[in-house]
């Protein structure tokens, strides 16, 4: 075991991790950085042509914290030879493959991304008092030890597959798995797919086309009780704000389960240009007859099996409370990713705090360590932090605020008040009841 003790060690690179190491990389921060893949990947399953991310290109992993940083997207471009053509296309919204692009350069860029490193284990050494991170080598099979001060675990979201669907999920396609099995899923006789954001209207629109030269029927079903789009309005943005996470952060656990819940649509809605394509394209198809497909809302799969050559789906109508069947050859499971705590912080699970669900109680400033500030989250913390949890735009917002944490001063200026709502009582109200105390 090396007894060299690095400052940090970032565990995962995903675009928030990848993003701390580039605005670590000029402060002289001794980083290192591990993956179990053996290079970036940024939701290759859906990298549908044309689909675009859907934040401003500002949102990349540092203009937000460094506009200046030689790791910004718009510096991906002018050396990519596109930034003209960006320019002139007149668009805020980076095409998605073209955001994985991006991300892959800047990891290239680093030398301090090591991948093919899954980390297996982290204990504490009480004495040295450091951080100690076991990781396996896929590719040779070799264990490495490393020591760091501070720990940032950024392994992001896994796939979800409801209780109802898990007797298929052997069967059925994830929508993080899609284009790898577009070709096979087209050659069925039908299609259905399950889910209500984003991902399943991009794949619902993807195979509508075959639907409309009759290859095979497809079916969207979603317990939604409407296509709800994604609000995008600027005072709504405005929750995406340093002082909305204050606000929801000091909440009862009780309340931000309920709120979390309800805002859903806030950020897991469908974009409305995607909405008006899908119907534009249904009415285009339908002009030569009726199109072989259906579209079900406030519609819950209660249960699925699969028989050996169809899927046999028993759904339940919200509103009606009326049960019935249908059958699919060729199931899709858009129904979203969820944080899990990784099993490796097992070694050093006395030394996190937990809420009362079994989670980890993420403080305001990312560390989960009970206030020594050694340990941190990223993207882990939707239900202490809201909806700037998962926001590629608010990534390097918390990456700055970790960078301060672990240096003891502001490497770059942290903004914290942008808005211009208040989001509680004003501090100025006189008040005249009692209400929920954060």
């Amino acid at each position: 075991m090396s007894a060299h003790v690095h400052d940090v060690i970032g565990i995962g690179i995903g675009p928030f991790n990848l993003g701390l190491a580039c605005l670590a990389q000029p402060t002289g921060l001794d980083a290192v950085f591990l993956d179990r893949e053996d290079g970036f990947r940024w939701h290759h399953g859906m990298m549908i042509e044309g689909a675009t991310i859907q934040v401003p290109f500002l949102a990349d992993l540092v203009t937000m914290a460094d506009p200046t940083s030689e790791f910004s997207f718009l510096n991906w471009l002018k050396q990519a030879g596109r930034l003209y053509p960006f320019y002139i296309r007149e668009s805020f919204y980076a095409l998605r493959a073209e955001y994985d692009a991006y991300c892959r350069w800047a990891a290239n860029r680093l030398p301090n991304l090591h991948w093919n490193h899954e980390v297996v284990a982290i204990d504490h050494d009480d004495v040295a008092d450091v951080h100690v991170v076991r990781a396996m080598r896929s590719d040779t099979g070799e264990e490495r030890t490393l020591r760091a001060r501070h720990v940032v675990v950024g392994v992001g979201t896994r796939p979800t597959v409801p209780d109802s669907l898990r007797a298929v999920a052997g069967t059925a396609v994830h929508s993080s798995d899609y284009l790898q099995n577009r070709d096979r899923l087209r050659s069925s006789e039908s299609i259905t797919v399950v889910g209500s954001g984003q991902s399943a209207a991009e794949i619902y629109r993807d195979l509508l086309d075959g639907a409309g030269a009759r290859n095979y029927r497809l079916d969207w079903i979603t317990r939604s009780p409407r296509f709800f789009p994604m609000e995008y309005t600027k005072l709504t943005l405005e929750m995406t704000s340093p002082e909305y996470t204050d606000h929801f952060h000091a909440l009862p656990l009780d309340l931000r389960q309920t709120l979390g819940r309800q805002q859903r649509s806030l950020y897991k809605g469908i974009s409305a240009d995607l909405i008006d394509d899908i119907y534009d394209t249904l009415y285009r198809l339908s002009a030569d007859g009726p199109v072989s497909t259906m579209l079900l809302t406030d519609t819950e799969v209660t249960s699925a099996e699969w028989d050996g050559a169809r899927h046999r789906l028993r759904l339940r109508h919200g509103q009606l409370g009326a049960e019935h069947e249908r059958e699919t050859e060729s199931l899709i499971l858009a129904t979203g990713y969820s944080a899990e705590t990784p099993p490796f912080l097992a070694g050093i699970a006395d030394r996190l705090e937990w809420d009362a669900l079994g989670r980890l109680a993420v403080a305001r400033d990312y560390s989960v360590d009970g206030g020594r500030g050694r340990v941190f989250v990223q993207n882990g913390e939707e239900h202490t932090h809201g909806l700037t949890a998962p926001d590629l735009g608010f990534g390097a917002w918390r990456n700055s605020s970790i960078l301060a944490s672990i240096i003891g001063r502001e490497v770059y200026p942290i903004e914290r008040r942008i808005a211009f709502q208040d989001f509680g009582v004003p501090q100025d109200a006189v008040l005249t009841s009692a209400g929920v105390t954060p």
